[in-house]
């Protein structure tokens, strides 16, 4: 019986969407119980989690600057600070297990569930694990883990590959038809359809590689489906076949309608192209701790599941591999069938099963 959760992490959408899929699987298990959440004052998931309709708590947490800074001088002050926060809420909570998905809160509260020794589990979504999770392992009962040979990041603990939960939403696209979700979003079904994500602020380096080359593409037959991101605006006047918005909501029927996929190498984004079976192109994103993004998409073009294209390599290859992909019906079937051994359709039930089984 699972009656109080806590669940912790956050900072990006990859660590938010799994953490509130474990919470969606755990409501729908056990509809009465208690979940709260534990993130870090002024992140996103401040945000995200309540508008899918759960209690969060804010640590003042934070990670160390790369660079010269006064907040860093801060720091062991807010570290402790968060500790304290993290104990009191664990003593007035109760709970029967503690998940940490990653992210700087995620150290505080399962410190502190450790030191109440309160069953916890970590929730590691990368082929290269974070700092968080590697320091907090030991203290865990269980990790579940996305790619197979992380005994390297978690030699003492138990490892159950499950796979990263994915959005409830893209399940649809299984399901739905490639012709009716092109003519849906208004492009012409015989022509192919390439959808281009560089998360939900969008990419600067793939949208400007994008730019430089969307006309070549159009000429060639493309169409896109190009997600920019808030801080972008493309110039793509009257070229037919070509749209770009800044948020694409309905990602089913974009993922339905596309015949290859451009994207960052986040965890998440992985997850869903393994799942749908979709032909990619990855650009991992220099930005992010540990270079992980490029370890990511490394682990799937390694066994050609996937095509890397480097950060710095976007604006003179990536429009180059599109047009070579989408012109060879082999290698984007093969792509297809590659990546969806990464797969893990059941990945949110097999690790609550194991939240259950720690408890």
């Amino acid at each position: 019986m699972v009656r109080k959760v806590i669940i912790s992490g956050g900072g990006t959408g990859g660590h938010i969407f799994p953490a509130v899929a474990i919470a969606n699987e755990i409501q729908f298990r056990y509809p009465n119980a208690e979940i709260l959440f534990v993130g870090a004052q002024g992140k996103m998931e401040m945000e995200k989690v309540p508008q899918a309709g759960y209690k969060i708590i804010g640590l003042p947490i934070a990670g160390l600057q790369r660079r010269f800074t006064l907040s860093n001088f801060l720091l062991p002050f807010k570290v402790l600070s968060s500790v304290m926060k993290a104990l009191k809420i664990v003593n007035e909570f109760k709970p029967d297990v503690v998940i940490g998905v990653g992210g700087y809160a995620s150290s505080a509260i399962v410190f502190a569930a450790s030191v109440k020794r309160i069953p916890i589990l970590i929730q590691e979504q990368n082929s290269y694990a974070g700092l968080t999770n590697k320091f907090l392992a030991n203290k865990a009962k269980c990790v579940c883990v996305a790619y197979p040979n992380m005994q390297t990041y978690f030699p003492k603990t138990p490892i159950v590959l499950t796979g990263n939960p994915v959005r409830e939403t893209i399940y649809k696209a299984l399901t739905a038809s490639k012709t009716e979700a092109k003519t849906a979003l208004g492009f012409d079904p015989q022509k192919p359809v390439c959808l281009i994500i560089g998360g939900s602020l969008g990419a600067r380096t793939i949208n400007q590689a994008i730019q430089a080359h969307v006309q070549l593409l159009h000429d060639n037959g493309i169409q896109l489906l190009w997600q920019t991101g808030q801080n972008f605006t493309a110039n793509i006047d009257g070229l037919l076949g070509i749209q770009a918005q800044a948020f694409i909501h309905d990602m089913a029927t974009a993922y339905a309608a596309a015949d290859m996929v451009v994207s960052r190498a986040g965890a998440l984004s992985i997850s869903e192209l393994s799942l749908l079976s979709k032909p990619s192109i990855l650009v991992p994103s220099p930005n992010v701790a540990e270079d992980h993004q490029t370890k990511n998409a490394m682990a799937l073009s390694q066994v050609q599941a996937a095509v890397l294209v480097k950060d710095q390599n976007a604006m003179a290859e990536l429009h180059t591999q599109m047009l070579s992909l989408l012109n060879d019906p082999e290698a984007l079937s093969q792509l297809s069938h590659n990546i969806a051994a990464f797969s893990k359709p059941n990945a949110i039930k097999d690790i609550v099963t194991q939240i259950e089984q720690i408890i």
